[in-house]
């Protein structure tokens, strides 16, 4: 299925969010996400169900300051 991940255009056989992160190699503990600009809390990452053309963001940790 094709997303838009992080503003650049994806095919991807996920169907959730959870099953995302796992296929991408993301550790899911330390990103946040988004679908279609909603946050997605960790607990829900497995009911967040990816359709056709939806825009995902995964953010993770940056160092600085």
């Amino acid at each position: 299925m094709k997303i838009t991940l992080n503003g650049e255009a994806k095919d991807v056989a996920a169907r959730d969010i959870e099953t995302l992160l796992r296929e991408l190699d993301y550790r899911p503990e330390i990103v946040a996400t988004a679908l279609n600009r909603e946050f997605v809390p960790r607990g829900a990452r497995g009911t967040a169900t990816l359709a056709e053309g939806d825009a995902v963001e995964i953010l993770s940790p940056m160092k600085g300051g």
